[in-house]
Protein backbone atom coordinates (compact mmCIF):
# COMPACT_ATOMS: atom_id res chain seq x y z
CA UNK A 1 0.00 0.00 0.00
CA UNK A 2 1.71 3.47 -1.41
CA UNK A 3 1.38 6.80 0.19
CA UNK A 4 -1.61 8.46 -1.34
CA UNK A 5 -0.57 11.61 -3.63
CA UNK A 6 -3.20 13.54 -4.83
CA UNK A 7 -2.94 17.01 -2.75
CA UNK A 8 -5.88 17.24 -0.40
CA UNK A 9 -6.28 13.08 -0.24
CA UNK A 10 -5.99 12.05 3.68
CA UNK A 11 -7.53 8.92 3.18
CA UNK A 12 -5.63 5.84 3.02
CA UNK A 13 -6.25 2.28 1.34
CA UNK A 14 -5.74 -0.16 4.17
CA UNK A 15 -6.17 0.58 8.20
CA UNK A 16 -4.80 -2.10 10.59
CA UNK A 17 -7.87 -3.70 10.72
CA UNK A 18 -7.89 -4.53 7.20
CA UNK A 19 -3.92 -5.38 7.44
CA UNK A 20 -5.12 -8.11 10.20
CA UNK A 21 -8.14 -9.31 8.61
CA UNK A 22 -6.12 -9.69 5.32
CA UNK A 23 -2.83 -11.30 6.60
CA UNK A 24 -5.84 -14.53 8.11
CA UNK A 25 -6.00 -14.90 4.42
CA UNK A 26 -2.77 -15.35 4.32
CA UNK A 27 -1.35 -12.20 2.40
CA UNK A 28 1.80 -10.55 3.39
CA UNK A 29 1.21 -6.28 3.85
CA UNK A 30 3.76 -3.81 2.81
CA UNK A 31 3.61 -0.40 3.70
CA UNK A 32 4.52 2.88 2.53
CA UNK A 33 5.54 4.81 5.70
CA UNK A 34 3.51 7.71 6.95
CA UNK A 35 1.26 6.43 4.13
CA UNK A 36 -1.72 6.07 7.23
CA UNK A 37 -0.45 9.34 8.89
CA UNK A 38 -3.38 11.63 7.44
CA UNK A 39 -6.00 9.71 8.83
CA UNK A 40 -4.77 9.15 11.94
CA UNK A 41 -3.40 5.61 11.80
CA UNK A 42 0.29 5.89 12.42
CA UNK A 43 3.60 3.42 11.51
CA UNK A 44 3.61 1.42 14.35
CA UNK A 45 -0.20 0.59 14.29
CA UNK A 46 0.51 -0.76 10.89
CA UNK A 47 3.51 -2.71 12.34
CA UNK A 48 2.13 -3.93 15.37
CA UNK A 49 -0.95 -5.62 12.80
CA UNK A 50 1.34 -7.30 11.08
CA UNK A 51 3.05 -5.14 8.27
CA UNK A 52 6.30 -4.79 7.17
CA UNK A 53 6.85 -0.37 6.73
CA UNK A 54 9.14 0.56 3.39
CA UNK A 55 10.12 3.64 2.07
CA UNK A 56 9.40 5.48 -0.77
CA UNK A 57 12.26 4.27 -2.34
CA UNK A 58 11.93 0.74 -1.91
CA UNK A 59 12.02 -1.52 -4.65
CA UNK A 60 8.99 -3.70 -2.84
CA UNK A 61 6.76 -2.29 -5.91
CA UNK A 62 8.59 -5.37 -7.97
CA UNK A 63 7.38 -7.90 -5.86
CA UNK A 64 4.08 -6.81 -5.24
CA UNK A 65 0.92 -8.64 -6.32
CA UNK A 66 -1.82 -6.38 -5.71
CA UNK A 67 -0.83 -2.84 -4.88
CA UNK A 68 -4.32 -1.07 -3.35
CA UNK A 69 -5.01 2.55 -3.40
CA UNK A 70 -7.75 5.44 -3.52
CA UNK A 71 -6.72 7.52 -6.20
CA UNK A 72 -5.66 5.36 -8.03
CA UNK A 73 -5.10 7.25 -11.07
CA UNK A 74 -3.33 9.57 -9.66
CA UNK A 75 -0.89 7.37 -8.56
CA UNK A 76 -0.21 5.95 -12.40
CA UNK A 77 0.38 9.11 -13.36
CA UNK A 78 2.90 10.72 -10.86
CA UNK A 79 4.50 7.31 -9.14
CA UNK A 80 6.76 6.16 -11.35
CA UNK A 81 7.84 2.86 -9.16
CA UNK A 82 4.38 2.04 -11.02
CA UNK A 83 6.42 1.38 -13.86
CA UNK A 84 8.28 -1.74 -11.52
CA UNK A 85 5.07 -3.64 -11.69
CA UNK A 86 5.78 -7.31 -12.32
CA UNK A 87 3.43 -8.37 -15.45
CA UNK A 88 -0.01 -9.73 -14.08
CA UNK A 89 -0.22 -7.63 -10.62
CA UNK A 90 -3.34 -6.06 -9.94
CA UNK A 91 -3.90 -3.02 -8.65
CA UNK A 92 -7.06 -1.25 -6.94
CA UNK A 93 -8.84 2.16 -6.65
CA UNK A 94 -10.66 4.73 -7.63
CA UNK A 95 -9.34 5.23 -11.26
CA UNK A 96 -11.76 8.01 -13.02
CA UNK A 97 -12.34 5.57 -15.82
CA UNK A 98 -15.09 6.95 -17.91
CA UNK A 99 -13.47 8.43 -21.01
CA UNK A 100 -10.03 7.61 -19.66
CA UNK A 101 -8.33 5.79 -22.38
CA UNK A 102 -4.79 7.02 -21.95
CA UNK A 103 -4.62 5.51 -18.24
CA UNK A 104 -6.17 2.12 -19.59
CA UNK A 105 -3.23 1.76 -22.54
CA UNK A 106 -0.89 3.00 -19.82
CA UNK A 107 -1.71 0.02 -17.49
CA UNK A 108 -1.83 -2.16 -21.18
CA UNK A 109 1.34 -1.26 -21.84
CA UNK A 110 2.61 -2.39 -18.18
CA UNK A 111 0.35 -5.71 -18.66
CA UNK A 112 -1.16 -4.25 -15.34
CA UNK A 113 -4.61 -5.22 -14.31
CA UNK A 114 -6.89 -2.83 -12.86
CA UNK A 115 -9.76 -2.72 -11.04
CA UNK A 116 -11.50 0.70 -11.04
CA UNK A 117 -13.92 0.46 -8.12
CA UNK A 118 -16.15 3.62 -9.76
CA UNK A 119 -17.31 0.79 -12.35
CA UNK A 120 -18.96 -2.12 -9.58
CA UNK A 121 -21.76 -3.00 -9.88
CA UNK A 122 -25.25 -2.09 -7.81
CA UNK A 123 -25.58 -5.75 -6.78
CA UNK A 124 -26.60 -6.89 -3.43
CA UNK A 125 -23.65 -9.45 -3.27
CA UNK A 126 -21.37 -6.07 -3.74
CA UNK A 127 -23.17 -4.04 -1.34
CA UNK A 128 -20.19 -4.71 1.09
CA UNK A 129 -17.80 -3.54 -1.69
CA UNK A 130 -19.39 -0.63 -2.95
CA UNK A 131 -16.61 2.56 -2.00
CA UNK A 132 -18.89 5.02 -3.95
CA UNK A 133 -21.86 4.07 -1.26
CA UNK A 134 -19.23 4.46 1.80
CA UNK A 135 -18.41 7.44 0.62
CA UNK A 136 -21.06 9.10 -0.57
CA UNK A 137 -22.54 8.52 2.74
CA UNK A 138 -20.07 10.46 4.47
CA UNK A 139 -19.95 13.39 1.93
CA UNK A 140 -24.39 13.64 2.36
CA UNK A 141 -23.27 13.48 6.61
CA UNK A 142 -20.96 16.70 6.02
CA UNK A 143 -22.98 18.65 2.98
CA UNK A 144 -25.69 19.28 5.87
CA UNK A 145 -23.02 20.07 8.68
CA UNK A 146 -21.15 22.70 6.83
CA UNK A 147 -24.61 23.52 5.55
CA UNK A 148 -25.65 24.16 8.92
CA UNK A 149 -22.71 25.90 10.17
CA UNK A 150 -22.80 28.66 7.10
CA UNK A 151 -26.75 29.17 7.71
CA UNK A 152 -27.15 32.60 9.28
CA UNK A 153 -30.11 30.67 11.52
CA UNK A 154 -30.89 28.34 13.90
CA UNK A 155 -31.67 24.74 12.17
CA UNK A 156 -34.32 23.30 15.15
CA UNK A 157 -37.07 24.90 16.09
CA UNK A 158 -36.80 26.72 19.82
CA UNK A 159 -39.00 28.17 22.02
CA UNK A 160 -37.68 30.51 24.32
CA UNK A 161 -38.66 33.71 26.35
CA UNK A 162 -38.13 35.84 23.26
CA UNK A 163 -40.52 34.18 21.32
CA UNK A 164 -40.63 31.28 18.99
CA UNK A 165 -37.88 30.46 16.19
CA UNK A 166 -39.26 28.51 13.60
CA UNK A 167 -36.96 25.59 12.02
CA UNK A 168 -34.89 25.27 8.51
CA UNK A 169 -35.71 24.59 5.64
CA UNK A 170 -33.78 21.98 4.09
CA UNK A 171 -34.13 20.84 0.69
CA UNK A 172 -32.16 18.22 -0.65
CA UNK A 173 -31.78 17.40 -4.83
CA UNK A 174 -31.27 13.80 -5.31
CA UNK A 175 -32.46 10.75 -2.99
CA UNK A 176 -29.48 8.79 -3.60
CA UNK A 177 -26.65 7.27 -1.14
CA UNK A 178 -26.10 11.14 0.02
CA UNK A 179 -29.45 12.30 -0.38
CA UNK A 180 -30.84 9.67 2.17
CA UNK A 181 -27.99 10.72 4.14
CA UNK A 182 -28.10 14.65 4.45
CA UNK A 183 -31.98 14.20 4.87
CA UNK A 184 -31.28 12.08 8.24
CA UNK A 185 -28.83 14.16 9.00
CA UNK A 186 -30.67 17.04 8.89
CA UNK A 187 -33.87 15.84 10.09
CA UNK A 188 -31.18 15.03 13.16
CA UNK A 189 -30.58 18.64 13.56
CA UNK A 190 -34.17 19.27 13.58
CA UNK A 191 -34.91 21.21 10.00
CA UNK A 192 -37.73 20.60 7.96
CA UNK A 193 -36.27 18.75 4.86
CA UNK A 194 -38.16 18.36 1.40
CA UNK A 195 -36.26 15.76 -1.34
CA UNK A 196 -36.44 16.37 -5.02
CA UNK A 197 -35.69 13.25 -7.47
CA UNK A 198 -36.60 11.95 -10.73
CA UNK A 199 -37.22 8.48 -9.69
CA UNK A 200 -40.82 8.23 -8.47
CA UNK A 201 -39.55 4.84 -6.28
CA UNK A 202 -37.68 7.16 -4.28
CA UNK A 203 -40.70 8.60 -2.46
CA UNK A 204 -41.00 5.45 0.61
CA UNK A 205 -37.14 6.24 1.36
CA UNK A 206 -37.74 9.68 1.58
CA UNK A 207 -41.04 9.50 3.95
CA UNK A 208 -39.64 6.67 5.88
CA UNK A 209 -36.84 8.67 6.95
CA UNK A 210 -39.81 11.96 7.67
CA UNK A 211 -38.50 13.92 4.41
CA UNK A 212 -41.35 15.03 2.39
CA UNK A 213 -41.01 13.86 -1.57
CA UNK A 214 -41.39 16.57 -3.86
CA UNK A 215 -42.94 14.60 -7.14
CA UNK A 216 -41.24 14.57 -10.73
CA UNK A 217 -42.39 16.15 -13.12
CA UNK A 218 -45.15 14.71 -14.89
CA UNK A 219 -43.89 14.15 -18.26
CA UNK A 220 -43.70 11.08 -20.62
CA UNK A 221 -40.29 10.10 -20.85
CA UNK A 222 -38.86 10.03 -16.88
CA UNK A 223 -35.15 9.59 -16.19
CA UNK A 224 -36.14 6.50 -14.49
CA UNK A 225 -33.08 4.33 -13.02
CA UNK A 226 -30.50 2.28 -14.31
CA UNK A 227 -27.84 -0.21 -12.66
CA UNK A 228 -28.65 1.41 -8.99
CA UNK A 229 -28.50 5.50 -10.37
CA UNK A 230 -30.29 7.58 -12.04
CA UNK A 231 -30.28 7.75 -15.79
CA UNK A 232 -29.56 10.99 -17.40
CA UNK A 233 -32.65 13.45 -17.89
CA UNK A 234 -33.58 15.04 -21.23
CA UNK A 235 -33.56 18.77 -20.96
CA UNK A 236 -37.56 18.82 -21.34
CA UNK A 237 -37.37 17.04 -18.21
CA UNK A 238 -34.39 19.40 -16.12
CA UNK A 239 -36.26 22.56 -17.55
CA UNK A 240 -39.64 21.10 -16.23
CA UNK A 241 -37.69 20.40 -13.13
CA UNK A 242 -35.86 23.48 -12.73
CA UNK A 243 -39.20 25.63 -12.95
CA UNK A 244 -41.09 23.06 -10.36
CA UNK A 245 -37.74 23.81 -8.22
CA UNK A 246 -38.07 27.46 -8.55
CA UNK A 247 -40.87 27.78 -5.57
CA UNK A 248 -39.18 25.50 -3.14
CA UNK A 249 -35.77 27.15 -3.80
CA UNK A 250 -37.73 30.28 -2.55
CA UNK A 251 -38.26 28.71 1.14
CA UNK A 252 -35.75 27.44 1.59
CA UNK A 253 -32.43 27.81 3.90
CA UNK A 254 -30.23 25.42 2.75
CA UNK A 255 -29.41 23.16 -0.54
CA UNK A 256 -27.92 20.02 -0.52
CA UNK A 257 -27.15 19.36 -4.42
CA UNK A 258 -26.50 15.49 -4.99
CA UNK A 259 -27.32 14.71 -8.00
CA UNK A 260 -24.75 12.56 -10.10
CA UNK A 261 -24.96 10.27 -13.31
CA UNK A 262 -21.93 7.97 -13.72
CA UNK A 263 -19.49 9.11 -16.53
CA UNK A 264 -21.75 11.84 -17.36
CA UNK A 265 -21.77 16.19 -16.87
CA UNK A 266 -23.66 16.92 -14.05
CA UNK A 267 -27.38 17.52 -14.49
CA UNK A 268 -27.34 21.62 -14.00
CA UNK A 269 -30.74 22.00 -11.57
CA UNK A 270 -30.70 25.18 -10.13
CA UNK A 271 -29.43 28.32 -12.41
CA UNK A 272 -28.55 31.99 -11.81
CA UNK A 273 -32.18 32.93 -12.07
CA UNK A 274 -33.58 30.76 -9.61
CA UNK A 275 -30.22 31.61 -7.43
CA UNK A 276 -32.25 34.94 -7.44
CA UNK A 277 -35.39 33.70 -5.91
CA UNK A 278 -33.58 32.40 -2.77
CA UNK A 279 -33.20 34.72 0.49
CA UNK A 280 -30.08 36.32 1.13
CA UNK A 281 -27.99 34.40 3.24
CA UNK A 282 -29.33 30.99 2.40
CA UNK A 283 -26.80 28.39 1.52
CA UNK A 284 -26.05 25.81 -1.26
CA UNK A 285 -23.77 22.66 -0.76
CA UNK A 286 -23.49 21.47 -4.13
CA UNK A 287 -21.65 17.68 -3.87
CA UNK A 288 -21.41 17.51 -7.61
CA UNK A 289 -19.14 20.71 -8.49
CA UNK A 290 -16.59 18.67 -9.39
CA UNK A 291 -18.34 17.07 -12.35
CA UNK A 292 -20.10 20.22 -13.54
CA UNK A 293 -22.01 21.50 -10.58
CA UNK A 294 -26.35 21.09 -10.18
CA UNK A 295 -25.89 24.63 -8.64
CA UNK A 296 -24.42 27.58 -11.32
CA UNK A 297 -21.76 29.82 -9.89
CA UNK A 298 -20.06 26.82 -7.71
CA UNK A 299 -16.12 26.33 -8.10
CA UNK A 300 -14.36 23.60 -6.81
CA UNK A 301 -12.80 24.09 -3.72
CA UNK A 302 -14.22 27.36 -2.66
CA UNK A 303 -17.20 29.31 -0.91
CA UNK A 304 -18.71 32.08 -3.35
CA UNK A 305 -21.20 34.37 -2.62
CA UNK A 306 -23.69 34.70 -5.61
CA UNK A 307 -26.82 37.19 -5.05
CA UNK A 308 -26.91 37.00 -1.78
CA UNK A 309 -26.78 33.23 -1.45
CA UNK A 310 -23.42 31.10 -0.08
CA UNK A 311 -22.39 28.50 -2.49
CA UNK A 312 -20.14 26.11 -0.79
CA UNK A 313 -18.05 23.35 -3.07
CA UNK A 314 -18.93 19.60 -1.60
CA UNK A 315 -16.00 18.11 -3.28
CA UNK A 316 -13.66 15.85 -1.81
CA UNK A 317 -15.92 16.24 1.49
CA UNK A 318 -14.94 12.32 2.54
CA UNK A 319 -11.33 13.46 3.14
CA UNK A 320 -12.33 15.76 5.75
CA UNK A 321 -13.61 12.89 7.66
CA UNK A 322 -10.42 10.98 7.08
CA UNK A 323 -10.63 8.13 9.64
CA UNK A 324 -13.57 7.00 9.45
CA UNK A 325 -13.83 7.04 5.61
CA UNK A 326 -10.55 5.60 5.48
CA UNK A 327 -12.19 2.68 7.88
CA UNK A 328 -14.84 2.27 5.13
CA UNK A 329 -13.13 2.66 2.27
CA UNK A 330 -10.59 -0.08 3.88
CA UNK A 331 -13.12 -2.47 4.48
CA UNK A 332 -15.17 -2.39 0.53
CA UNK A 333 -11.45 -3.10 -0.52
CA UNK A 334 -11.10 -5.92 1.99
CA UNK A 335 -13.95 -7.57 0.98
CA UNK A 336 -13.79 -6.81 -2.66
CA UNK A 337 -9.95 -8.73 -2.12
CA UNK A 338 -11.38 -11.72 -0.13
CA UNK A 339 -13.28 -12.20 -3.58
CA UNK A 340 -10.36 -12.36 -5.31
CA UNK A 341 -8.12 -14.49 -3.34
CA UNK A 342 -7.55 -18.42 -2.89
CA UNK A 343 -6.23 -19.53 0.40
CA UNK A 344 -4.59 -22.81 0.50
CA UNK A 345 -4.37 -25.53 3.57
CA UNK A 346 -0.97 -24.37 4.46
CA UNK A 347 -2.12 -20.67 4.39
CA UNK A 348 -0.80 -19.06 1.36
CA UNK A 349 -3.18 -16.81 -0.37
CA UNK A 350 -3.31 -16.49 -4.52
CA UNK A 351 -5.30 -13.96 -6.66
CA UNK A 352 -7.28 -15.67 -9.08
CA UNK A 353 -9.65 -13.42 -10.92
CA UNK A 354 -13.01 -14.76 -12.28
CA UNK A 355 -14.16 -13.24 -15.10
CA UNK A 356 -17.35 -14.57 -15.30
CA UNK A 357 -18.36 -13.11 -12.02
CA UNK A 358 -20.28 -10.40 -12.77
CA UNK A 359 -18.56 -7.95 -9.82
CA UNK A 360 -14.82 -8.53 -11.31
CA UNK A 361 -15.87 -8.38 -15.13
CA UNK A 362 -17.58 -5.18 -14.02
CA UNK A 363 -15.31 -3.13 -12.61
CA UNK A 364 -12.56 -4.55 -14.66
CA UNK A 365 -10.35 -1.89 -16.49
CA UNK A 366 -7.36 -3.67 -17.92
CA UNK A 367 -6.70 -6.70 -18.30
CA UNK A 368 -3.36 -9.09 -17.74
CA UNK A 369 -3.44 -12.67 -17.29
CA UNK A 370 -0.32 -13.87 -15.53
CA UNK A 371 1.66 -16.75 -15.68
CA UNK A 372 1.51 -17.13 -11.38
CA UNK A 373 0.00 -14.95 -9.25
CA UNK A 374 1.49 -14.91 -5.38
CA UNK A 375 -0.36 -13.65 -2.72
CA UNK A 376 1.63 -10.34 -1.14
CA UNK A 377 -0.30 -7.07 -1.50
Amino acid sequence: MPRECRPGETRVAATPETVRRLAARGCTFVVERGAGQASGYDDASYEEAGAALVDPSSEQWSQADVVLAVQGSDLAQQRSELASLKPGALLLGLLEPHGNDALKQRFEAGRVTALALELLPRISRAQSMDVLSSQANIAGYKAVLLASAALDRYVPMLMTAAGTIQPARALILGAGVAGLQALATARRLGAVAYVSDVRPAAKEQVESLGGRFIDPPELDQKPGEAGGYAKQATEAFLAEQRRQLTEQLALADMVICTAQVPGKKAPRLIDDAMLQHMRPGSVVVDLAVAQGGNCEGTVPGQTVFRHGVQLVAGDGLPCSVANHASALYSRNIAALLELLLNTTAEGASSVNLDLDDEIVSGCLFSHNAPESAGGAA
